[in-house]
């Protein structure tokens, strides 16, 4: 009896050692890690350091340049192995000036900004009726003779969510309500910022390009100030709206992708793990949240790893993305340089949501690796991750082109209740974000790559998809 009972314990043990998705060795090391990381990590010095000596970087600037090299300077001197710089050609656009004002009946000076990628106005400016409409089904439903030779005010309330779902259908309008406006003959867009922000600070942010029939100016009013063009216009006199801008776009420039790795060791130091973030942001402020937070946030996290002194079974890649902003140049030039090693590519996760805490974690993985996500989430949920996603992840813009040629990916949904009150604004600074929170996503981080990186088995491959986003098939 006794015999049998050691026997069928044996059996027992070994049965729930094979069902066990996580080793236990590298759960373990991974809750330490995770557990390191939220009593301090190099996360806060790493985006003070590029906000206060670097700054702003838009697509093609000084700073941009500026960000590159800080980049590789960074990774190394904290002892990123094999770091490098891939080159990317990126737009350069040019803000310029902007006076945007209401002419009558109320005459006001208004606090604006031009939406990136605008053309500027005539040297003597644009002044006209204005039509309003809320939404962007609104406008298509006007036919030109409601629009042409007028300004098309697009006045949209971004609602403020956790989630910060709301931003789906006011950065539409913001790509695209251009492209309507033009089609039916407006001289210019105005729209209420795609943001929640009650101060009164104007949001930039890219206009969609690929399929734009003509350009015209377009700009973004601060939210304060959308209420005053709104006033106005419900008063039911005929409201004139007077802008003069500079913006213009200048000649093609070169940036690059910053990348450094912790090299994996042994049969499966061939498969990368890939930790996302984009190096660029708009000039208004010094990008600390957008998207100063995501590179800090993945540095850390890789950095903890790196200082372990263990090498991972796969290789940890850091990639800092040029212009994720305007256009995804370097996620796409990373797809290309990559094009015959994309099967290597084993996960992926970028951290371009800000410094707010996480609170679900979701996937996009093959079928039959979900067990390795439930363990996986069981690792996070002491740090507060509080629910477990679905298996739709986006996995961040830059990793756009690698999951729709199959990478799997991993999604960190952080609390958005306030990051579009900063988002694309003069107010996205280093005072915005919390040393605590920031730790938080770096345990979240370093606990998911140090798994993906260890465990023997993968995450499967994802259908190819071939779609591709326009203007008009939005409307579809």
């Amino acid at each position: 009896m006794t015999a049998r009972i050691c026997l069928a314990l044996m059996i027992l043990i070994s049965t729930n050692a094979f069902a066990q998705a996580i080793p236990q060795d590298v759960k373990d090391q991974a809750a330490a890690l995770r557990d390191a990381a939220m009593l301090g990590s190099v996360a806060y010095e790493v985006v003070e350091s590029l906000t206060m000596e670097v700054g702003p970087r838009s697509a093609g600037s000084a700073g941009d340049a500026a960000a590159v090299k800080w980049g590789v300077e960074k990774l190394t001197s904290l002892g990123f192995k094999n770091v490098h710089t891939d080159e990317v050609e990126v737009p350069h656009w040019d803000r310029g000036t902007l006076d945007a004002r209401i002419k009558t009946p109320y005459p006001q000076q208004m606090v604006a900004t031009s939406l990136g990628g605008s053309a500027g106005t005539p040297h003597e400016g644009i002044e006209a009726d204005v039509v309003r409409v809320e939404s962007l089904a609104e406008l298509r439903e006007l036919n030109s003779e409601q629009v042409a030779g007028r300004i098309a005010y697009v006045d949209h309330v971004m609602e403020r969510l956790k989630t910060g779902g709301g931003y789906k259908t006011a950065s539409r309008i913001r790509s695209c309500g251009h492209v309507i406006a033009a089609e039916r003959g407006a001289l210019a867009t105005v729209i209420r910022s795609a943001g929640t922000s009650s101060h009164r600070v104007a949001h930039t942010g890219s206009m969609r390009a690929n399929d734009m029939p003509g350009i015209i100016p377009a700009i973004a009013l601060a939210n304060s100030d959308a209420d005053i063009l709104t006033y106005a216009i419900e008063s039911g006199e005929p409201v004139r709206f007077r802008l003069q801008s500079t913006a213009r776009d200048l000649p093609r420039a070169m940036s690059a992708n910053v990348v450094g790795e912790v090299p994996g060791v042994g049969d499966l130091a061939d498969e990368v793990v890939i930790l996302a973030a984009h190096l660029d942001s708009w000039d208004l402020g010094t990008g600390a949240i957008d998207d100063g937070a995501g590179i800090a946030i993945i540095t850390a996290a890789a950095k903890l790893i790196l200082d372990t002194g263990d090498s991972p079974r796969r290789t940890i890649r850091v990639v800092f993305y040029a212009n994720e902003e305007f256009g995804l140049s370097g996620a796409k030039q990373y797809s290309l340089d990559h094009e015959g090693s994309i099967e290597k590519h084993v996960i992926g996760m970028e951290a371009d949501f800000g410094p707010g805490r996480v609170w679900k974690f979701s996937s996009r993985v093959a079928e039959d690796s979900l067990d390795i996500i439930d363990e996986l989430y069981t690792l996070l949920e002491p740090i507060g991750v509080e629910e477990r996603g679905d298996n739709e992840a986006g996995g961040g813009a830059d990793l756009t082109p690698l999951r729709k040629a199959g990478m799997p990916v991993f999604g960190f949904s952080q609390d958005g209740s306030y990051y579009f009150d900063y988002h694309h604004t003069a107010d996205d600074t280093l005072d915005k974000i919390s040393r605590d929170d920031l730790n938080q996503n770096v345990a979240a981080y370093v606990t998911a790559t140090y798994v993906a990186a260890n465990i023997e088995r993968d995450f499967g491959r994802l259908p190819v998809d071939e779609s591709e986003r326009t203007c008009a098939a939005e409307f579809d």
